[in-house]
């Protein structure tokens, strides 16, 4: 299948958000639909170089706003396979500057964090960097639950790219990348600071969305194949390949959403976070279940099932 993009890159500085620049990063955020998250978002970007926002056919006032902050509007039109969203983008955009940032419409970045990225970028032994994310869900941030993690979205342009772990991809499992992981060849380092990532904007939302991304999993898990550039399953390694290695070694014990649960839980003190904290743990086993539930209902179509 063939992906079908039409780039029509719009915006200037309005005279209520002029940009004060001084980061010199190209910052790429994914939006659709984002129109209550991303004035938030691109307030924090300010100061970055330039910020492109890849918009999926947005209905709301997600192009206004980032056109009313400055940012440079470019439609995506989605039809399946591989690349995806921010991959496509990063191929295809115009980039000014040597580093690239990647970042979701639903985060932001603190000022701390801003001016820790002005100088790690000058660091010529580095070529990427790992970001923390403090989750925020439901107005509260998850300080327990296992909520918090690292995502590589930092690096010198030319030197990430993300992995394909599943080239037959269709529109029923969003149209950006879901669990892939940048790869970066160079070396690579952790900032201090980190991005508040306000995780769900509604919780009808959020099940829409875990919808998508659990089709995709399935898909990964009967289809999926390795290769050079995959993030390699390690549990010795970063934590995306920490997590991936120990989603390999017990995604398929019997009842691992239920162990799931109660080891964020109870054994990661989710139940300090309230009512939020209950809601999330669930949302992450319920999410695991799902995925399960697909393996096997595509055993049965694919004839692979013997039960």
């Amino acid at each position: 299948m063939q992906l079908i993009s039409q780039t029509a890159v719009q915006g200037s500085p309005s005279p209520t958000h002029q940009r004060d620049v001084c980061i010199p990063v190209s910052v790429i955020v994914a939006a659709r639909n984002e129109s209550r998250n991303l004035p938030r978002c691109l307030q924090s970007l300010s100061k970055f170089g330039e910020v492109y926002v890849v918009d999926s056919q947005s209905t709301d006032n997600t192009r206004q706003i980032a056109n009313e902050y400055g940012a440079k509007v470019v439609d995506f039109h989605y039809r399946g396979g591989w690349p995806k969203k921010r991959q496509w983008a990063m191929d295809a955009l115009p980039l000014d500057n040597d580093w690239i940032m990647l970042l979701d419409a639903d985060e932001a970045i603190p000022h701390e964090l801003q001016m820790e990225i002005r100088q790690a970028i000058k660091n010529p032994q580095i070529d990427g960097y790992y970001i923390s994310l403090h989750v925020v869900f439901l107005d509260r941030v998850l300080r327990h639950c296992g909520a918090s993690f690292e995502k590589l979205c930092l690096f010198r342009r030319g030197s990430g790219r993300f992995e394909c772990r599943l080239k037959d991809q269709d529109i029923s499992m969003c149209d950006m990348e879901v669990h892939e992981h940048v790869v970066v060849k160079g070396r690579t380092a952790k900032l201090k600071g980190h991005i508040d990532h306000h995780n769900v904007e509604s919780i009808s939302h959020s099940i829409q969305k875990h919808n998508d991304y659990s089709n995709w999993e399935a898909a990964v898990a009967m289809n999926g194949t390795d290769h050079d550039e995959a993030l390699t399953p390690s549990l010795f390694g970063s934590q995306a390949q920490q997590r991936r290695w120990l989603k390999k070694k017990l995604f398929r014990v019997p009842g691992f959403p239920v162990f799931l649960f109660l080891y964020r839980y109870l054994f990661r003190l989710g139940f300090l976070d309230g009512v939020p904290g209950l809601i999330y743990c669930s949302f992450q086993a319920i999410q695991t279940f799902q995925i399960k539930a697909k393996i096997y209902e595509l055993k049965l179509t694919s004839g692979t099932k013997k039960d």
